[in-house]
């Protein structure tokens, strides 16, 4: 009874906060929440939307399940999870934070996978996309395309380990049968069958896609500029300063410069904020620098955790282990970045010109500067153009079904 007391007064002394905060501070306030708005209707809704009406209709269509008996003598005996865990793992990659998770949750509403395996698949199915690890931190940041290459290997295969440690989660509660037989036809059965198991028509699968999708994408966007306000409000409050007296005591345990503390914080509340003000700090060594960005990259942020936990609320998974792995990731990513520095980066890429490094990393034109700037003049097109078809959408379902 004490402990849910002391809770509840906690939590209703931080909304009181806020909401005083917000009161007294109401400029800077409404900057940070355009700031975070423009992310979001700029970049971040018109590149994730195509990926998750196409995850959508690939799951109604059987396509996922095809994909998951291909897999399965490959993601169970590694990460034991089912097969169906490559495409979720792919997704992630490809469109980045939070689509692992939302993926993970699709896949357990779908029964899929269980409880146990949806919280070791969205442990290592959470990641930055190229285009974000490229473009906006190495090349916008930076200004060292060869530093992306850096933060992407760091990155990936500090997810990978993060899987094969994540595989012992739940070992006693749950046995699986290893299946090692790759079969196409099994594929194409499960494939057959899963389509005639849907019985919604095609206008409906699409309408569905679509509104789940952008239901996900206006979440995603509420928090971001929730987290942007925070990390504003809390610099203001110098609460950040104070945090960051205790970062620089653990940074020194680490030869990291103590000016890297306060963006450090801020990247714990947005990677992406964070990032930015890492690579602004003057007379830092650039691995310093590297290494802290690493960590936060694989961390992702309380702003993405807080999207996950969203997700993950819709399913029966617990938030714990993704937080412990994200934990993980973070110390991984870093540890990797240290190891390759020298060997790869000092040896090999510092000395490189965006011209001398091969034509799929020359980011400055192609590809990834290329799709931000596309995506900068014209995503908010895209965002109006996307709500208005779902408020259409929307309307005539709500129409139909009265």
């Amino acid at each position: 009874m004490l402990r849910s007391r002391l809770k509840t007064t906690i939590f209703a002394a931080i909304a009181v906060t806020l909401a005083i905060s917000l009161i007294s501070f109401p400029a800077e306030s409404l900057a940070a929440s355009t700031k975070g708005l423009n992310t979001w209707w700029k970049v971040v809704f018109p590149s994730l939307l195509p990926f998750f009406i196409v995850a959508e209709l690939l799951i109604g269509f059987g396509v996922v399940k095809f994909i998951g008996v291909l897999l399965e003598p490959l993601m169970r005996p590694i990460f034991r999870v089912p097969g169906v865990g490559g495409f979720v793992w792919a997704m992630g990659m490809a469109s980045g934070n939070p689509a692992g998770a939302k993926f993970t949750v699709r896949m357990r509403q779908e029964k899929q996978i269980t409880k146990i395996e949806g919280e070791r698949l969205v442990s290592f199915t959470s990641s930055a996309n190229p285009l974000f690890i490229f473009g906006a931190v190495a090349v916008g940041f930076f200004n060292n395309a060869a530093l992306g290459i850096i933060f992407a290997i760091a990155h990936y295969v500090g997810n990978i380990c993060v899987g094969l440690i994540m595989r012992f989660h739940g070992k006693k509660e749950t046995k699986e049968e290893i299946s090692t037989k790759f079969s196409i036809k099994e594929a194409f059965r499960a494939l057959h069958h899963t389509r005639v198991k849907e019985k919604r028509p095609l206008g409906k699968i699409l309408g569905d896609a679509v509104i789940s999708s952008i239901q996900t994408l206006l979440m995603i966007g509420g928090f971001m500029i929730l987290f942007s306000v925070i990390n504003r409000l809390l610099s203001i409050l110098h609460i950040t300063d104070f945090i960051a007296l205790f970062v620089k005591i653990i940074f020194s345990m680490f030869s990291i410069s103590e000016d890297l503390s306060v963006p450090f914080i801020s990247g714990l509340f947005e990677m992406t904020i964070g990032s930015q003000l890492i690579s602004e700090v003057q007379n830092t060594a650039l691995l310093q620098q590297a290494v802290v960005v690493s960590f936060l990259l694989a961390f992702g942020g309380f702003s993405i955790q807080a999207q996950v936990a969203s997700l993950l609320a819709q399913a029966d998974m617990r938030l714990l282990p993704f937080l412990i792995a994200r934990l993980f990731h973070g110390f991984f990513a870093a540890l990797i970045t240290v190891i390759l520095w020298k060997p790869l980066y000092e040896n090999r890429l510092s000395g490189m010109s965006l011209e001398s490094i091969p034509a799929f990393l020359q980011l400055h034109e192609q590809p990834f500067s290329t799709i931000i700037n596309y995506l900068l003049h014209n995503g908010p097109i895209i965002t109006i153009i996307s709500l208005i078809i779902y408020i259409i959408v929307y309307a005539r379902r709500m129409t139909l079904e009265k």
